[in-house]
């Protein structure tokens, strides 16, 4: 693993100097990434794994825990616990060693996907985790594909190697052929199923050999080199040799490991193991630390901006509401993306243009917080959210910097979200207008005013579900859903200017998004078409544009 270096004091008397030192070293003791997956590929068992051996928890809880099985520290809210899935992103900071990790869980389920590309604009390394018996799925491809489009570095956990799967080889091959990316396997599986016994690191030429441990603890692992007299008793003489001509096979295929192709994203360090019974973490672990990409500078307004800029800047990535159910909290989560951090700094907000006192910055650990001092890049902190924060805002001292917003996807299912009980309006807003901000659904709004009723646009139906048991969870309001019919969303690229000189259009509806922009909503995508044809002229957008400088408007 890549150990820090030690910062001395300069004899220089330049505070300056001193500070770029100490920033450096800070930066290169962090390691920022999330976790990818299909639902159900053990992604938040991962998760728990990394931080036991992380030393952050003492017992690694289960998804869908038994008896007295102590459940998930990611999955903090209440019906994530009940539904056993991932339902939001989660941010865990937590050290290893001397390394600095921030860990950004998020969810699997395909209905949560917009949290999911928010959550990887704050990421500099992605860990894609496969099922060793499905191979790549349709949610992993999706999230891929992202990953690909920011230039993400990929790091590849081969799953469930404990269970009957496919053959390794086979695995290789589907994601060099269906991702185009090239892999280099780190560790190679000795059997698999009930005979998995453990992995030869290509790397130092050992064999590591796992005992299943005791639920939710450490397990033990033993070394031994390659030709070593005691591995023969210890495996089988089948499946060491079964495993040594496959590597043979890895290695006649020529294919090196290249770091810079790794943090180009076009190359993915392969490792083989079980979240669930802890074989093959450890290993993964120290080898990810010591490959992945340290924090990189961000695309701004003036250009990348170095994470050694002595100038602090951040960006919101996130809003969540109410993870302190006691206290009705909102919290921002802002990823430093340059100079340090400090507690009770005062910053530029870009968008409004006031300057923010930031008093009580925490550190997240799942739904737990504590007050942090110091950050930075490649961290993320919480901030108390009185209203101010939206997605995408950019935090600065300095030299005036936006950093790239984060952009809106198209919903595909549209219902009118109704009160029907007049005395709890008051709560019925506050609710909506805080689940809006922090991004648990997307609120449109009817053209005619005396409509007061939001329209929540989701990409899942889960997503109307979550949003209806928090606001009667956490607001106390009972509400009722009344589907719309519509199936696809466009933005008019020229607002309602370019709406009005169209004129009278059909089969579509009007409405209009938070931020006040035209949206067309149509039942299929053969209305859409149709529009298209008979005014080839309007520019419609599947994506929102990013909006700066303008705050949205509420229930």
């Amino acid at each position: 693993m890549i150990q820090a270096n030690s910062v001395e004091k300069s004899s220089s008397s330049n505070p300056d100097d001193f500070f770029a030192k100490a920033l450096a070293a800070e930066v290169s003791k962090r390691r920022n990434f999330a976790i990818i997956s299909h639902p159900d590929a053990g992604k938040t068992t991962l998760t728990e794994k990394l931080l036991l051996y992380g030393g952050a928890i003492q017992q690694a809880g289960a998804v869908k825990a038994r008896g007295e099985q102590r459940k998930v520290t990611s999955d903090w809210m209440e019906l994530e616990k009940q539904r056993g899935i991932s339902i939001t992103s989660t941010v865990l900071q937590f050290d290893y060693g001397d390394t600095t990790i921030n860990l950004l869980d998020t969810p699997g389920h395909q209905d949560f996907s917009e949290d999911t590309y928010r959550t990887l604009a704050a990421a500099d390394n992605a860990v894609m985790l496969e099922d060793a018996a499905k191979g790549l799925e349709p949610q992993t491809r999706k999230l891929f594909e992202v990953c690909r489009m920011r230039h993400i570095p990929i790091f590849t956990f081969i799953n469930k190697m404990d269970r009957p799967g496919q053959e390794p080889l086979a695995l290789l091959d589907e994601i060099e052929s269906e991702l185009e990316l090239l892999p280099w396997a780190v560790n190679w599986p000795i059997g698999s199923g009930e005979q998995f016994r453990g992995v030869i690191d290509r790397r130092s030429k050992e064999v590591v050999l796992f005992s299943r441990a005791e639920r939710g603890k450490q397990s033990s692992e033993r070394r031994l080199k390659l030709d070593d007299p005691k591995l023969q008793t210890l495996v089988e003489d089948e499946l060491l040799e079964k495993a040594l001509e496959e590597l043979e096979l890895l290695e006649a295929a020529g294919t090196v490991m290249d770091e810079e192709l790794i943090h180009a994203g076009e190359l993915t360090p392969v490792f083989f193991g079980s979240a669930m019974t802890n074989f093959g973490v450890r290993p993964f672990l120290d080898a990810f630390l010591e490959m992945a990409q340290l924090p990189v500078a961000r695309n701004s307004s003036d250009g990348p901006i170095d994470p050694l800029d002595p100038n602090f800047s951040g960006f919101v990535f996130k809003l969540q509401a109410n993870m302190d159910p006691r206290h009705r909290d909102r919290v921002a989560f802002v990823r430093v993306c340059s100079g340090r951090f400090e507690k009770d700094m005062t910053v530029r907000h870009a968008r409004s243009g006031k300057n923010i006192r930031l008093s009580r910055p925490q550190k997240i650990f799942g739904q737990d917080r504590a007050v942090v001092d110091n950050a930075y890049p490649g961290d993320v902190i919480g901030l108390n959210n009185p209203g101010m924060f939206a997605i995408g805002d950019t935090l600065y001292k300095g030299q005036y910097v936006e950093y790239e917003g984060i952009p809106c996807f198209s919903p595909e299912i549209f219902s009118w979200l109704r009160n029907p009980n007049p005395s709890a309006f008051k709560n019925f807003r506050k609710g909506v207008n805080e689940l809006r901000e922090e991004g648990a659904i997307q609120i449109l709004y009817d053209t005619d005013q005396s409509k007061r009723d939001p329209i929540l646009a989701a990409v899942g139906q889960l997503q109307l579900e979550v949003v209806q048991h928090r606001l009667e969870n956490e607001y106390g309001v009972t509400t009722r859903l009344d589907p719309m019919g519509f199936q696809v969303a466009r933005w008019v690229s020229g607002g309602w200017k370019a709406l009005d000189e169209l004129g009278r259009i059909f089969n579509c509806k009007t409405v209009q998004d938070a931020w006040q922009r035209p949206v067309l909503l149509f039942k299929n995508d053969w209305n859409l078409n149709q529009l298209q044809e008979d005014h080839p002229d309007l520019a419609l957008c599947a994506v929102a544009p990013v909006v700066s400088g303008v705050d949205p408007i509420k229930l």
